[in-house]
């Protein structure tokens, strides 16, 4: 077989690999911003209270420790020995309690950190806001369509600052994807690809389940509370992201940062017009409502978004990439990498092998006259990584405590943060009606 001869632009293509293998990547190792260090009006540090410690209220409150303009000075968890948890992950003594009403009713109390099951989001913030305080809310923000509608009347309502959790959006290494995409280098994006997959149990959310657990520890009319009436079952409890009446699965665990990821880099600040959901529960047969593989294809205005998320493998985890005309721009784990396209002017030979070759050469040479700069080499391929030990937690911490001090918007705030979480109310809505989900702005309704 004759093999093609090379061109030019094969090349330049050959040695943009040469760069991206060679020495020739600019590679830059990101500085991490001043985490906030600012008081309040009267000198004084932002006293936060910490409502829910589970796993999630736990890693907030070790990431809080390393922001020097916040204090916790109270806890509140349904499960007893969570108690001593939160103590423990905040490495500081302070009052813990079962009814987190207790902390609202504080008027030394300035904001309010919710990092409960889904399905209290909605009742812990309106009653947060009705108290005058701040809230910060892990992700999704709302546990349905009608929960974060109520939760943004309220917040807007009360003027209260409001941060989602979704850490990502502070990310100093996705600021710097936003900075690149504002730019133009990416030209024309119409195509996001973005996954985050995991192999574990822990993954899976099959969680431990302690052996003090029982009625007399766990507050089970509590956690029930707007769900339906069932008798005390542990599992249920602790492994609340299974279910459909407490969390929101895929979407609302993974789906959701992608989502925020995505839209924090675009500036695409919206609701997807409509999602089609497909997947299956294949391997955790446990009796949870949700599926360990959940892939959705959004239509984004001017965008088609592709996200999925695999509890039964690892390889390629957390990762969003970007497909534009003239760069891809791609976020994996701690390191973003941009990558120029081709887009110099060369001669389409392909488009001449049905000609005699008196015609090809003719606009070979017409093509030549045209143009006769030489082809310009790729732009470097560029490399950022995030320092070591580098926490985009505790900036968002910083984040949501400097807005506190300032009454300036959050880079996550509630019409963001419930944007983000409308995406994983349509995933799961397309996957459970087996549908296409459509969202009606004008009704704030999914339709199938």
């Amino acid at each position: 077989m004759k093999l093609p001869s090379m061109t030019r632009r094969d090349f330049v293509r050959m040695g943009a690999g040469a760069v991206v293998a060679g020495a020739a990547v600019k590679s830059t190792l990101l500085e991490p911003a001043m985490l906030s260090a600012e008081t309040l009006a009267d000198g004084r540090k932002i006293r936060f209270v910490m409502i829910g410690t589970g796993i999630r209220g736990c890693d907030l409150l070790r990431a809080a420790r390393s922001v020097p303009s916040g204090i916790c000075v109270g806890a509140a968890d349904l499960y007893k020995t969570r108690h001593l948890s939160a103590k423990e992950a905040y490495g500081a003594d302070f009052p813990t309690t079962g009814d987190y009403r207790t902390l609202l009713d504080r008027k030394d109390v300035d904001a309010v950190f919710v990092a409960t099951s889904d399905h209290h989001h909605r009742r812990v913030t309106l009653d947060a806001v009705a108290a005058g305080k701040d809230v910060y809310c892990e992700k999704p923000i709302s546990h349905s369509v009608a929960d974060g509608l109520a939760m943004v009347d309220a917040v807007q309502a009360g003027k209260r600052i409001f941060q989602a959790g979704s850490q990502r959006v502070s990310s100093i290494l996705n600021r710097k994807a936003g900075e690149i995409y504002k730019s133009g280098r990416l030209g024309e994006v119409h195509q996001v690809d973005a996954h985050i997959n995991r192999n574990s149990p822990g993954g899976a959310w099959t969680y431990p389940i302690p052996p003090d657990a029982n009625p007399e520890t766990v507050d089970w009319k509590q956690f029930l509370v707007d769900a339906p009436d069932r008798p005390f079952d542990p599992k249920l409890f602790f492994r609340w992201r299974c279910f459909a009446d407490y969390g929101s699965g895929l979407g609302g665990d993974l789906f959701v940062h992608l989502i925020s990821g995505i839209l924090g880099i675009t500036g695409m600040n919206t609701v997807a017009t409509r999602a089609y959901s497909s997947g299956g529960l294949y391997h955790f047969k446990d009796g949870r409502d949700f599926p360990d593989l959940l892939e959705t294809l959004y239509d984004y205005p001017d965008m088609q978004v592709h996200l999925h998320c695999n509890q039964n493998n690892n390889d390629g985890n957390d990762t969003i990439s970007l497909y534009g005309s003239k760069g891809t721009l791609v976020v994996a784990g701690s390191t973003l990498t941009f990558t120029p396209q081709d887009v110099a002017p060369h001669f389409e030979s392909y488009g001449w092998g049905g000609m005699t070759a008196e015609q090809k050469k003719q606009g070979q040479d017409e093509w030549n006259a045209a143009h006769p700069a030489p082809v310009p080499a790729l732009d470097e391929v560029e490399t950022y990584t995030l320092p070591q030990g580098y926490n985009d937690t505790a900036e968002h911490i910083a984040n949501f405590f400097r807005a506190v001090v300032t009454r300036e918007h959050v880079v996550e705030d509630e019409v963001f943060g419930n944007n983000a979480a409308i995406g994983c109310h349509l995933a799961n809505y397309s996957y459970f009606h087996r549908t296409i989900a459509t969202w009606d702005p004008a009704t704030k309704t999914i339709k199938g």
